[in-house]
């Protein structure tokens, strides 16, 4: 039966020991989605996506990558990492959601899966702070991995 890898013998915390892994190309893709009201979204529409404060999505995005760089810094237990490569693409789906999709990647030691789920959040997050003004009605439904790969056990969602 699996542990809790943040876990020693006596149930206290500490950071998983990676020193004996070997570096590997890793990857890992998250998945946020967010369902805006009617109202909030042809606004949205109406002006391609743009706001006194910029472009929601192009601003979200930028929130994005920052904030899979500092992962570590808000999830106590992650290992500090540089990232070879964080990309996000938003869209609108055909249940008029929008999908946020943060892939990140690096050759390491340790994952990004955290660094791919914290860009999603941050971007999701970003979204909502941007829309608020209009409405307090805005859900993050989801956030969640979708695939890792190059570690001990690869993942993909079905």
């Amino acid at each position: 039966m699996p542990e809790f890898s943040h876990l020693n013998k006596k149930s206290q915390p500490v950071i998983v020991d990676i020193s004996e892994k070997r570096i590997t190309g890793r990857k890992a893709v998250a998945q946020a989605i967010i369902a805006l009201p009617e109202n909030v979204l042809e606004a949205l529409q109406k002006d391609d996506f743009k706001t006194k404060k910029g472009s929601v999505f192009q601003i979200a995005i930028i929130a994005g990558i920052m904030g899979a760089k500092k992962t570590s810094d808000l999830v106590p237990l992650c290992h500090p990492i540089g990232l070879d490569n964080c990309n996000l693409q938003i869209e609108l789906n055909d249940k008029n959601e929008i999908v946020i999709e943060c892939t990140a990647s690096i050759e390491a030691k340790t994952g990004v899966e955290m660094e791919a789920l914290t860009g999603a959040s941050v971007a999701a997050l970003t979204i909502y702070d941007m829309c608020k003004a209009l409405s307090h009605d805005i859900v993050i439904k989801e956030i969640k991995l979708m695939e890792k790969t190059g570690g001990k056990n690869d993942f993909k969602r079905q």
